[in-house]
């Protein structure tokens, strides 16, 4: 039997170490350097929940499509899962840093982080609903560092969308809320939640959902403190469970609201925020633009200019509720 400290003193050990360490070490620069090999086809990183399924993931794809690249012919595209525990994203980070990406496309405020943390020379575009708040950048105008993309301005929406929510659902005082502790941006969404949830007179109940076994204990919870509606905050990881919150929703004859129309298209009730598709098509032109040279540094992170509403007629229907005429005709998109 060979002993540590005999084992740790074997020169060939010491010497293939030292050799992966130097490899692991010019994975997180290499990308760089080779974007001046105008033969090479460049490697997209793709991380996001689901990524191969995403809704939002396939308008970036629609996006990077517009512009130009094919997969597999003049681009390749490495997906790697953000959803599950903290140690499996950092695994998939590290594993788009190995395979030596040439620009990393982060899908919310979660995989931006994990991305942030393992490399600051490797390109970012991010989408996130708070980048300067939790110091992705420095400036919106002038990101500095690896990272840059757009910004889904959620936690701002968080008062427009309860104002929205309790006239639309009359006598309106407790809300159940579920959000993600794991998702670094849905802290601004719980503060910003919490005052326009005082100014407008509801009793938010927060219950944390950060996977899909959490939602059925939270729809149990909702129910036994009388929650009156629900309301998701914003977080990529929620976007997988939309169709099963409808559902339990209706059983539960719960209104919901959501960022995305993705909700009242699942069977959900409402939405105000962005066009969701529309920002992920937008965040393929950073990958072009960084792919062709310029610096992350150098583009500044775009902020929605349009806010939309969509209504589900059939789902009010449903629950029994009544939509005003005034709203109706407010609304962007409705659902019959």
């Amino acid at each position: 039997m060979v002993r540590q400290s005999e084992t740790l003193r074997d020169p060939e050990i010491i010497v293939k170490r030292r050799q992966f360490m130097t490899l692991l070490g010019g994975a997180a620069v290499w990308p760089l350097a080779a974007r001046g090999q105008t033969n090479r086809v460049p490697r997209i990183g793709i991380l996001s929940p689901n990524p191969v399924a995403s809704t939002y993931v396939k308008a970036f794809l629609q996006g990077l499509r517009d512009l130009g690249y094919v997969e597999g012919r003049n681009v390749i595209l490495e997906y790697r899962d953000s959803s599950g525990r903290s140690d499996r994203l950092a695994a998939s980070v590290s594993e788009l840093v190995m395979a030596g990406v040439d620009v990393i496309f982060a899908n919310g405020s979660e995989a931006t982080t994990a991305a942030r943390q393992m490399t600051t020379s490797i390109p970012i575009v991010m989408t996130s609903s708070n980048p300067l708040g939790l110091g992705f950048v420095t400036s919106l105008a002038r990101p500095e560092g690896n990272i840059t993309g757009v910004s889904l301005m959620a936690p701002e929406a968080s008062g427009k969308r309860l104002e929205l929510f309790k006239e639309i659902v009359p006598g309106l005082v407790n809300i159940a809320v579920f959000w993600n502790p794991n998702d670094p941006g849905a802290a601004f969404s719980v503060k910003e939640t919490e005052a326009a949830a005082e100014a407008t007179g509801l009793k938010p109940q927060f219950l944390k959902t950060p996977d899909g076994n959490s939602i059925d204990v939270a729809f149990e919870d909702a129910v036994k403190q009388s929650a009156q509606g629900v309301i998701l905050l914003p977080a990529p990881q929620m976007g997988l469970y939309l169709r099963r919150i409808a559902d339990l929703a209706l059983e539960d004859r719960l209104p919901t609201m959501y960022f995305t129309d993705a909700l009242p298209k699942a069977g959900g009730l409402m939405s105000y925020g962005v066009k969701v598709e529309a920002l992920f098509r937008r965040a393929a032109y950073y990958v072009d633009r960084i792919l062709k040279g310029a610096k992350p540094a150098d583009l500044p992170v775009e902020q929605p200019t349009k806010f939309e509403l969509v209504i589900n007629l059939k789902t009010a229907k449903i629950l029994g509720i009544e939509i005003p005429a005034t709203l109706l005709a407010r609304a962007d998109e409705v659902i019959e």
